[in-house]
């Protein structure tokens, strides 16, 4: 449980630009398996952005508590995407 509080709190500060996404993409009527890899090509970039750069020093906690940054980025992905799709549902619902 404490893995997976560390991975909310990694994954925290991106819920905001997550939600702009989606809802930028459902302004153009976007259906939901392209909202999905679009957030998995901005997810993947993001994952390079904090491998390749200085800011690979947040990695470093994670690995300390076990979490690989493939298991990170994964459970991050899965989150989003739970989270998103009852967004996109609630949503078109009054759309």
């Amino acid at each position: 449980m404490q893995r997976f509080g560390a991975i909310l709190l990694f994954y925290k500060p991106y819920v905001f630009w997550s939600f702009c996404v989606t809802i930028f993409l459902m302004v153009f009527e976007t259906k939901l398996i392209i909202i999905a890899i679009a957030k998995l090509f901005l997810l993947t970039f993001l994952w390079y952005f904090l491998s390749e750069t200085t800011a690979k020093r947040k990695l470093i906690f994670y690995k300390n508590l076990g979490i690989s940054s493939l298991k990170l980025f994964g459970v991050v992905y899965i989150i989003d995407i739970f989270i998103n799709t009852i967004f996109y549902k609630l949503i078109g619902v009054y759309i």
